[in-house]
């Protein structure tokens, strides 16, 4: 990873939230899932999120490198249903050599969504995939 990432960029990524995002399309073979709202995942909110977050890394990276998740603690606090445009906010909170922490938080246009920490890992494509 390139020295020019630091504590504080950040970025806005704004999504409009298709039916394919919703519970029931989660897990399709669940049955319980297809039993719940047509409402945005969180399972699929986490990974907007993520997306956010890599955005950030980006111009960050050296050739050959990437960026995978390693923690999150999100909260999901309100539903948002197909067609609505989901906004997420991310900032860089600290970096630890490879190790990068982000604040993000998500926004429907109407109420937060969702907020919290999530964490990603600069790797080195070529080495991970021969671990």
């Amino acid at each position: 990873m390139k020295p020019t990432l630091e504590t504080g960029a950040k970025t806005e990524f704004a999504y409009r939230v298709p039916a394919t995002k919703t519970v029931p399309a989660l897990y399709p073979e669940a049955h319980e899932f297809q039993l719940m709202p047509t409402v945005f995942a969180t399972g699929f909110m986490v990974g907007l999120m993520e997306w956010t977050c890599i955005k950030i890394l980006e111009p960050h990276l050296e050739a050959g490198e990437g960026s995978l998740g390693i923690h999150v603690d999100i909260s999901h606090v309100a539903a948002t249903v197909p067609g609505q445009t989901v906004t997420v906010n991310a900032e860089v909170t600290k970096v630890e050599g490879r190790k990068v922490e982000f604040k993000v938080s998500a926004h429907d246009g109407i109420d937060l969504i969702g907020e919290g920490l999530h964490e990603r890992m600069v790797v080195n494509w070529e080495k991970f995939e021969h671990r």
